[in-house]
C-alpha cells in the first residue's frame, strides 16, 4: 500500500529522511542505514536537496535506487534554489521515468553564507509556485510541502513575533495550489504541533500534518540543538541533555513524544534519522510492538 493510501484510510504512518552525504566515508555509513532501513519496512524515506550541482543529482539518483532497487517508497526533495522552469522540468521529467512517486516541493534555504533567498530570473520565487507548476505538469505525483509549528525561521530571524499565523496562510496557498500533505519543521513541544494543527484546520487547511521529530543521541547533540533550534525546549529536553545516559535520554524523549502524537491523532511520524537509523529503527520497533503503528 503507497504510504499516502494509508494517509487518506488515518492509518498512521513512520518514514525516515536522509540526506545525501558530501564524502565517501559518508557514502559508506549512508548505504549501510539504508540496508538496515530497507529492513524495518517504513512507509517511505524522503531525500533531501542540497544547494551544490552534485549533491541534487546524488539526490535523484539515490530516491531512484530507494525506489527501484530496494523497493522503498522514496520522496525526493525539490527545491526553487537555483533552478530555471526549464531545468525544473528536467529533473521532474527524470524523477517520473524512474517512478518515484512523490516530491517534496520546496522553497529552499539560502546558500551558507548567504541571508537572503534570490530565486532564479526564469524560476519561483515562492513553494507555492512550484507545487502548482508540478501539479499541472506532473499531476501524477502525490506533492509534500513544508509546515513550521512554531513559524518559519526567517520570520522570527527578522523580528517578526514568533506565531504560525503567517506561515497558516502560505500552508494554505500550497494546499490550494495542489500539495497533498505536509510535514512539519522539528520541534520538541508536542502543544505547539497540536495548536498550530487546530489553527490550521481552523483557516481551512485539511491535507495530513505530519509532525517532524528529530531523535537525538548525545548531550553534545541535545545540547546544540537547544542552542540553534529555536524551538521551544521542554525541561525534559533540558534533562536528557544532562544526563549520564544521554543516548538512552533522547531515544526516551523522542519516543515520548511520537506516543503522545499518535495517542492524540496524530496522521503519522516523520524522523529526521540525521543519516542513522539506530535511534529512529529502536522508535519504530517500540511504536510497532505498542500497536501504535
Amino acid at each position: 500500500m503507497l504510504f499516502f493510501d494509508k494517509l487518506q484510510r488515518h492509518t498512521p504512518t513512520v518514514s525516515f529522511e536522509f540526506f545525501p552525504p558530501k564524502t565517501p566515508d559518508g557514502w559508506a555509513k549512508l548505504y549501510a542505514t539504508i540496508a538496515e532501513t530497507a529492513r524495518l519496512n517504513v512507509d517511505f524515506v524522503s531525500v533531501t536537496y542540497g544547494a551544490g550541482g552534485s549533491t541534487r543529482e546524488n539526490t535523484v539518483d539515490l530516491v531512484a535506487s530507494l525506489q527501484n532497487n530496494l523497493a522503498i517508497h522514496a520522496m525526493a526533495h525539490l527545491t526553487c534554489l537555483g533552478h530555471s522552469q526549464v531545468e525544473l522540468s528536467k529533473i521532474l521529467d527524470k524523477l517520473a521515468a524512474k517512478q518515484v512517486p512523490a516530491i517534496m516541493a520546496l522553497r529552499g534555504d539560502p546558500p551558507k553564507g548567504e541571508t537572503a533567498f534570490r530565486p532564479h530570473p526564469y524560476g519561483f520565487a515562492h513553494a507555492s509556485d512550484l507545487i502548482g507548476f508540478i501539479k499541472d505538469g506532473w499531476p501524477h505525483f502525490k506533492i509534500g510541502c513544508a509546515a513550521y509549528p512554531e513559524g518559519h525561521p526567517e520570520s522570527f530571524a527578522a523580528g517578526e513575533a514568533r506565531t504560525p499565523d503567517r506561515d497558516i496562510a502560505f500552508l494554505k496557498r500550497k494546499q490550494d495550489n495542489g500539495a497533498d500533505f505536509a510535514v512539519t519543521q522539528f520541534f520538541f513541544d508536542n502543544a505547539a504541533y497540536f495548536a498550530f494543527v487546530g489553527k490550521a484546520r481552523a483557516k481551512g487547511v485539511t491535507i495530513p500534518l505530519l509532525p517532524g521529530i528529530m531523535p537525538m543521541s548525545s548531550a553534545k547533540q541535545i545540547s546544540r540543538f537547544i542552542a540553534l533550534s529555536g524551538c521551544s525546549i521542554p525541561e525534559a529536553l533540558r534533562l536528557a541533555a544532562a544526563s549520564e545516559n544521554a543516548e538512552e535520554a533522547g531515544y526516551q524523549f523522542a519516543l515520548n513524544q511520537c506516543r503522545d502524537l499518535l495517542a492524540q491523532g496524530a496522521p503519522g511520524i516523520h524522523l529526521y534519522t540525521l543519516n542513522q537509523s539506530a535511534l529512529s529503527g529502536r522508535i519504530l520497533a517500540a511504536l510497532r510492538d505498542e500497536k501504535r503503528v
